[in-house]
C-alpha cells in the first residue's frame, strides 16, 4: 500500500490517486511489486535531523529514502521515503522547474532507490537521472 503522509507541516498533495497508480505502475515495469511505501512530507529542519540521527550527515538534503526489502528482488518494495517541501521549493526554483515537477522527480528519485538504483557516482547518477526522466515522461502519458 502507498500512503502520504506530514509531519510538522502542513502541505495538501494533489493527485494523490494518479501519483499511486504511477508508482506502481514504476515498480511493475522494473518486474517488482509494490508493498508498503510510505512518503512522509516534512520540513527542512525536520529531515536534518534525521540525516544527523541515521545517515550521520549534518547536510540539508531533499529526500531520504530507508529501503526495507533491502534490494530483495523476491520481496516487494516497500521502505519510508522523507521528502522535504522546503529543499524541494527551493530545488525548483534553482532549476526553474515548477513546485509540481521537481516534486514528481524527487518522489520517483526514492522509488527508484527502492528499485536497487544508486546514486553516488558520475555513472550511477546519470543512470538514475535516465531513469527519472523515463518515469516522468510516462506520469505525463498517465
Amino acid at each position: 500500500m502507498i500512503s502520504f503522509h506530514n509531519e510538522n507541516i502542513l502541505f495538501n498533495l494533489k493527485n494523490k490517486t494518479k501519483l499511486k497508480g504511477w508508482i506502481v505502475k514504476t515498480i511493475e515495469k522494473k518486474k517488482r511489486k509494490a508493498g508498503d511505501i510510505s512518503f512522509v512530507f516534512c520540513s527542512d529542519t525536520f529531515l536534518l535531523e534525521k540525516n544527523n540521527e541515521y545517515l550521520n550527515h549534518d547536510t540539508y538534503t531533499d529526500i531520504i529514502t530507508f529501503d526495507y526489502s533491502k534490494e530483495d528482488t523476491k520481496r516487494p518494495v516497500s521502505g519510508d521515503i522523507f521528502i522535504s517541501i522546503d529543499r524541494v521549493k527551493e530545488n525548483a526554483n534553482k532549476f526553474s522547474k515548477t513546485f509540481e515537477d521537481e516534486l514528481h522527480r524527487v518522489i520517483i528519485h526514492g522509488v527508484l532507490h527502492l528499485l536497487g538504483y544508486k546514486d553516488k557516482t558520475k555513472i550511477a547518477k546519470a543512470e538514475m537521472r535516465k531513469q527519472e526522466d523515463l518515469c516522468l515522461k510516462s506520469l505525463k502519458n498517465l
